[in-house]
């Protein structure tokens, strides 16, 4: 079973956050590197581009974490973990963030993706802003050191992550291969 029809099973075809049907799909949760199900979730489309920070919060989308926290899945309490601390601000996120159970490793991954005023910002060769998740597509021929293979223009890389500490660099496979890639030769689909 594909990864895609495992997510889309799980999560009965809707949002895991706030169980919209509407243009979803899956969202690898940072900064976990392997590729199944238990590291990604399915998000609706207006939830995907307010997790990924591509648009502004609207708080009130947000009420729908009072539900989505207490699923027994832990990459859906990370975002819900996460998206809470993000709406630290509101009355009813802070009540809410005390009552949130996980598991210590899952409490683990969800604080290594909650970022302080000094995190670092990824950007593709046209200055736009890349998440955990993305696909790019390479815009330069790459020879990759130590695998005997040249990476293609063209080619794209799905659901990168991102190297934390460094801007620069984001991870990703290509021809089966897990490679840092330099964010000055991909371009954001």
């Amino acid at each position: 079973m594909s990864i895609y029809n495992e997510l889309e099973e799980r999560s009965g075809k809707k949002c895991e956050l706030c169980s919209s049907e509407n243009d979803i799909k899956e969202f690898a949760v940072s900064p976990r590197q392997d590729d199944n199900a238990a590291n990604m979730i399915v998000l609706c489309s207006t939830c995907n581009a307010q997790v990924s920070g591509e648009e502004d919060m609207d708080v009130n989308h947000w009420r729908c974490l009072n539900e989505s926290m207490w699923s027994t899945i832990p990459a859906v309490q990370v975002v819900s973990f996460r998206m809470l601390n993000r709406l630290e601000n509101e009355s009813w996120a802070q009540d809410l963030i005390p009552m949130m159970y996980m598991e210590d490793e899952t409490r683990e991954w969800a604080e290594q993706g909650i970022s302080s005023g000094d995190a670092v910002i990824h950007k593709d060769s046209n200055g736009n802003i890349l998440v955990a998740g993305d696909t790019v597509t390479l815009i330069k021929d790459l020879v990759v050191k130590g695998a005997n293979f040249t990476a293609k223009r063209g080619t794209a890389v799905r659901r990168i992550s991102l190297v934390h500490d460094n801007p620069n660099h984001i991870e990703g496979k290509v021809e089966g291969q897990h490679i840092v890639i330099l964010t000055q030769y991909v371009k954001k689909n």
